[in-house]
């Protein structure tokens, strides 16, 4: 089985992907950090330098890798599932099951504010009320 973290930039799918990887003695994949790894270049580079719908594409060509895994915990990134037929690939494979991770408002803005230089969509954002 593979599980799916799914949830809004910020929600804590990473921190949260990683403590049930090592409670299940799952694999653990951040689905960005996979793209970085493939692609050779950070997620704000891809955005940068070719695009949102390079990146998007390309979230769904590596999507079939991830697909393949077994006994993995995976966190997408907070568009992945926005984009093309991504949740109905994963909702379509049967060892794959999605968790969604919700957050208030508040708490979003609060995590997200002081670290969105690292989050391309994010990054020129100057207060909290515009994120």
């Amino acid at each position: 089985m593979t599980l799916f973290l799914v949830g809004y930039m910020g929600s804590g799918k990473s921190v949260i992907g990683k403590i049930i990887s090592e409670v299940l003695n799952y694999d653990y994949v951040d689905f960005d950090t996979y793209i970085e790894t493939k692609e050779q270049a950070t997620v704000s580079s891809l955005f940068k330098h070719k695009g949102e719908i390079y990146f998007r594409k390309a979230e769904q060509t590596y999507l079939q890798d991830i697909l393949k895994m077994d006994r993995t915990v995976v966190s997408l990134g907070g568009g992945t599932p926005c984009y093309g037929d991504t949740m109905d690939c994963i909702l379509a494979s049967h060892q794959a099951t999605t968790v969604y991770l919700k957050a208030s408002i508040k708490t979003l803005t609060d995590r997200l504010f002081d670290e969105r230089a690292n989050r391309p969509l994010i990054a020129h954002l100057v207060t909290k009320g515009l994120i």
